[in-house]
């Protein structure tokens, strides 16, 4: 299957020659701004402009000399895997002032720079805006001063500035995900499942502080990642006599034969007349009022710290690349942008807009409006928040709704790191809208065999963190067995089914709405939550697991290249997963910084193994040490691993060694990532709402009849927002003999790995964001924002 048509070849229509760009790093460092230093430095080079390194952030911008640096490609390298900024960045009160900022411009003049590409956070960005509207003026102080030409005026005349959001706490108004977020996450929820294991040992209480002054997004979205029991977060403190309500529901917690308790804590948390609440006041309270062990910790910067995530990687990597073509569009009249995301795609914002929707979170808070602070934040913190609630606080029996349902759930295909907490957020949701939940165990296989149980709140209490398929699963389909299935859910009064699964789900439920013909039982709403590591659902630009094995492939391919260093060089071949579908291979490469990644979908012959292998050898010949090739598994029937092992073996004698890994079900296995736990969290809880209003609508004279197209959905992440989809009308999207989508958002990130491995290639630019205005609430239906 050929790539999609490039509607625009970038390199042909944008030029960088004889522009200068430079990049800084600015305020408290972020996972993941070296992945974003990296792919200005490229680009920038890619498009010829010249590149410089502003060493310190704006600290290095007044001082000049040394702290200015030209860029190369080659002092890039390495570093797509480094935590925190390897060019510096440093708070500088100096730049505060017009004196230094005149100081600042000057140095920027000497270097013939006009670009500036900042990345950091709201106070960064507010003083390259200021800098940008002063700029002409400090040209006319400087030739006043006779520091510079008078001609200078007039061939410096605008400056130019693009920004990216490198901040851990997620405050940045505007974008979803802000470079950094991702990883502080991983950091987090490290920790939590190491303190879950002791904590249980000793039947103890615990108190977890994790950073975020004035945003609670690192806290609520690590209480939804873990099942926390409570959580305090500075948008929205708890109401007068929290304190009891909390004890009682560790209290409620423990009766129930839970051993441990989790509370985590904002570093900004307050109550409602903006006190302070500290982890010390709350270990007090569970002492004092339940007497239950009790110890604190304070995560710190911990948080800051270790690798970048996958996620981190591709969304700093786009958002670079993104920054270049932005500064390559702007004109003098362009106003000052920041490069955002927004659901899958890039965009581009005014820079000052979202500065001022963040400082207006802040004013909110600020005068105890701390439901507006939560709306501020944007539908993705709302929706977050409203998650959390619903399954971590049960309402009493007397307080739920009946509603004489019975909903079944069900896992089906290869178990995928995220299915647990679909499924622990299915059972929750069903069971706060009053219906019944049946767990089926094994797939349609359990459900023909009649495996069929009543599943409880605390039965599922956590699987957030679990990994595979706790339900067990497999990849059976409904067919052969309809009969015996439709017996089943007519013996259990089953009027609804929730599916958790991948291609093998997606088959289940076309196969499930042709039986409707014959079978009155399969007439009942029916909706799937994709679910497989391959990402091959159609109708989905993501999956649960995905992004669990992306990170598992990129830590290995992390490790097994750092195997090579100070050795000779070496070039590593590895084996991905994915059926035909080439995403792991192609955003694992993206994200590992492989030199290329043969998928099926991207055709290639002996020529395109042969110039990959000489591109290789050029590299190699200069200063690089190890190169990266990914293969998926069925990219080629008869180039396999082993062929192009042994082809590059060949090729790159007396230059290069080879190795070949074959990753295998290392990428199935393992604790979800905090993207999937939440992803698969949120996405099964709307669907199990769109289950309720289905059988609200359907139920007609004492019983629950739907026969319609749109009573069978999947519900996919689309572009910007969460959609349900008839899967009749996926049908013709789906090559079925090869089992992925017909078409692929992810092809269209192809070209930006091989252009940051230094490959000539074309661009589609038709995605690139125009200038759009930050809309309060715009619809962030997922923290998902996919940047992968």
């Amino acid at each position: 299957m050929a790539q999609p048509d490039t509607k625009k070849i970038f390199f042909e229509n944008l030029s960088g020659a004889g522009k200068a760009i430079a990049v800084l790093t600015s305020g408290g460092d972020a996972q993941g701004m070296n992945a974003a230093v990296r792919a200005v430095v490229r680009m920038g080079l890619y498009v010829g402009a010249k590149v410089y390194f502003i060493h310190e952030g704006y600290q290095g911008m007044v001082d000049g000399g040394e702290n200015i640096e030209e860029a190369t490609w080659e002092s890039v390298s390495s570093m797509l895997q480094v935590g925190g900024t390897v060019i510096g960045s440093a708070r500088c009160k100096e730049f505060r002032s017009h004196e230094g900022r005149l100081k600042a411009a000057h140095n920027l003049v000497l270097q013939g720079i006009t670009n500036l590409c900042v990345i950091g956070g709201d106070g960064s960005l507010t003083g390259a805006n200021l800098f940008r509207e002063e700029w002409s003026g400090l040209l006319t102080e400087l030739v006043d001063q006779g520091l510079i030409e008078a001609d200078a005026v007039q061939k410096y005349s605008a400056l130019h500035i693009v920004g990216m959001v490198g901040s851990i706490d997620n405050d940045f108004c505007g974008t979803d995900m802000t470079i950094g977020t991702d990883s502080a996450l991983h950091r987090i929820i490290e920790v939590v499942d190491a303190i879950m294991t002791t904590a249980q040992s000793h039947q103890r209480t615990f108190v977890l502080e994790v950073m975020g002054r004035h945003c609670g997004y690192l806290a609520l979205v690590s209480a939804l990642a873990c099942g926390a029991d409570w959580v305090l977060i500075p948008e929205m403190p708890p109401e007068d006599g929290w304190e009891d309500k909390m004890c009682q529901k560790l209290s409620a917690n423990r009766a129930g034969m839970k051993r441990l308790n989790i509370i985590i804590v904002a570093e900004g948390a307050i109550d409602q007349n903006n006190r302070p609440i500290t982890t010390e006041n709350i270990k007090n309270l569970v002492v004092k009022c339940l007497g239950f062990d009790t110890r604190v910790t304070i995560l710190g910067h911990v948080q800051r710290g270790g690798t970048p995530s996958a996620f981190d990687r591709i969304l700093a990597s786009r958002m670079g690349v993104e920054a270049v073509l932005a500064l390559l569009e702007t004109t003098a009249n362009t106003p000052a942008c920041v490069v955002s995301l927004c659901g899958n795609q890039s965009v581009r914002l005014p820079l000052m807009e979202c500065v001022q929707m963040t400082q207006e979170v802040q004013r909110a808070m600020d005068g105890k409006r701390f439901e507006e602070a939560v709306k501020l934040r944007g539908r993705s913190f709302e929706n977050n928040l409203r998650t959390y609630k619903l399954l971590a606080h049960r309402k009493p029996e007397s307080e739920l709704p009946v509603s004489n349902f019975n909903v079944a759930v069900l896992n089906v295909g290869a178990p995928a790191a995220g299915m647990n907490a679909a499924v622990r957020s299915a059972v929750r949701v069903g069971i706060s809208e009053g219906h019944k939940m049946f767990a089926v165990s094994d797939g349609f296989e359990g459900f023909y065999k009649g495996q069929i149980r009543e599943i409880k709140w605390a039965d599922v209490g956590g699987w957030t963190g679990q990994g595979g398929s706790l339900l067990g699963t497999k990849r059976t389909l409904p067919a052969k067995h309809v009969d015996k299935i439709a017996e089943q859910i007519r013996m259990n009064n089953i009027n609804a089914l929730l599916i958790v699964g991948g291609f093998e789900a997606f088959l289940s439920l076309l196969e499930l709405i042709t039986a409707r013909g014959k079978y009155d039982e399969f007439c009942v709403p029916m909706v799937m939550v994709p679910a497989t590591v391959s990402n091959n659902v159609p109708g989905s630009d993501l999956s649960i697991g995905a992004d669990t094995a992306l990170n598992a492939i990129t830590t290995t391919c992390d490790r097994i290249k750092q195997s090579a260093s100070g050795t000779k060089r070496r070039v590593f071949i590895i084996e991905t997963m994915g059926g035909y579908c080439g995403y792991l291979a192609s955003v694992g490469g993206l994200a590992a910084g492989a030199d290329a990644a043969y998928i099926y979908e991207e055709p290639f012959d002996i020529k395109d193994l042969q110039a990959n292998v000489e591109h290789l050898t050029e590299k190699m010949k200069t200063s690089i040490q190890r190169g990266l090739v990914l293969r998926n598994e069925n990219c080629n029937e008869n180039y396999t691993t082993d062929f192009i092992y042994q082809l590059y073996s060949e090729e790159g004698k007396g230059v290069f060694d080879s190795r070949k890994n074959v990753l295998g079900h290392m990428q199935q296995g393992g604790a979800p990532s905090p993207f999937d736990r939440n992803f698969g969290t949120k996405i099964s809880a709307k669907a199990m709402q769109w289950v309720t209003k289905k059988l609200t609508e359907t139920f007609r004279q004492g019983r629950v009849f739907a026969n319609t197209e749109d009573s069978c959905c999947l519900l996919g992440m689309r572009r910007r927002a969460l959609v349900f989809q008839p899967v009749v009308q996926l049908k013709d999207e789906t090559d079925f003999v090869h089992r992925i989508p017909k078409e692929q958002w992810w092809l269209k990130l192809r070209p930006l790995m091989k252009i940051l491995a230094k490959y000539k290639t074309s661009y589609d630019v038709s995605d690139s964001g125009q200038l759009e205005h930050v809309v309060r609430n715009r619809p962030k239906e997922s923290d998902a924002s996919v940047a992968m």
